[in-house]
């Protein structure tokens, strides 16, 4: 894989760390595939502080995906840049369309932890391009997660992805991790991705800049609530409420969703 794809194993063992302390997730794949892909991580990747960031956004993304499909049937749930992820376990997929789209090496070593089945399916595809998207039946309404990708499209291919799915769904719920500007202009120094070798990420300064047609910024949510933050325990919970939630967070990650109705 990529530089690019080696990040997916950031939020992996993230996820596999907070699992097996029993806080913010409850991901038994996760920490079964950290086990035996054994990727050398190090620096700011393996942090704590930042396994408890990818442990939290990942429970908001689960929790909003769980709230739409309980108000709503005969949704497809799509997830772009799936990576190893397990939210297809964790939320569950049993009498529900769901697709998993990532680039070919990576869907290929997905397979090897994941199976499909008449519900669950995972598709080779490039985001930045639009044939993958002719492999999902073309619903009234789907669900789109992209959870830690925006960050590696520039902002005409962003743009280009909100406008093929304007373009080819009905109705749309999508949510989405961004880095601000100044994030990305920060990446080449401080961030943990720089870890696997990647320097180069883009920002989103002004979510009203990414509509097209009648897919439409909608609100912003929180990457880190109060709920989560509480489920931490003894001091870390007072630390990364002071150095890693509220005004500093938003300064530098921001969760938008976009709706078509």
């Amino acid at each position: 894989m990529d530089d690019v794809n080696k990040t997916l194993y950031i939020p992996l063992y993230g996820k596999a760390y907070v699992s097996q302390k029993g806080i913010l997730l409850d991901d038994k794949k996760a920490e079964e595939i950290w086990a035996a892909e054994g990727f050398p991580l190090k620096g700011k990747s393996k942090s704590k502080w930042l396994a408890y960031y990818m442990g939290m956004r990942s429970a908001v993304f689960d929790q909003w995906v769980r709230k739409i499909l309980s108000e709503r049937s005969g949704v497809v749930v799509v997830h772009v840049g799936c990576g190893l992820d397990s939210r297809c376990c964790r939320v569950g997929t049993t009498g529900q369309l769901w697709y998993d789209v990532d680039f070919a090496d990576v869907i290929e070593e997905r397979k090897r932890y994941y199976a499909e089945d008449s519900d669950y399916h995972m598709l080779a595809g490039d985001v930045r391009v639009s044939d993958w998207l002719k492999h999902i039946p073309k619903t009234k309404e789907v669900i789109v997660v992209m959870e830690g990708v925006s960050m590696y499209l520039t902002f005409e291919e962003m743009k280009l992805f909100m406008t093929n799915l304007d373009a080819y769904f009905e109705r749309i719920s999508l949510l989405m991790d961004c880095y601000t500007v100044f994030a990305a202009k920060m990446t080449k120094y401080r961030n943990p991705i720089n870890d696997v070798g990647v320097t180069q990420v883009y920002g989103i300064g002004d979510p009203l800049s990414l509509q097209c047609g009648s897919l439409h910024f909608f609100k912003e949510h929180s990457m880190t609530p109060t709920y989560l933050i509480d489920a931490l325990r003894g001091g870390d919970k007072m630390i990364f409420k002071k150095l890693y939630a509220g005004h500093l967070s938003k300064k530098l990650y921001r969760l938008y969703e976009f709706k078509k109705n």
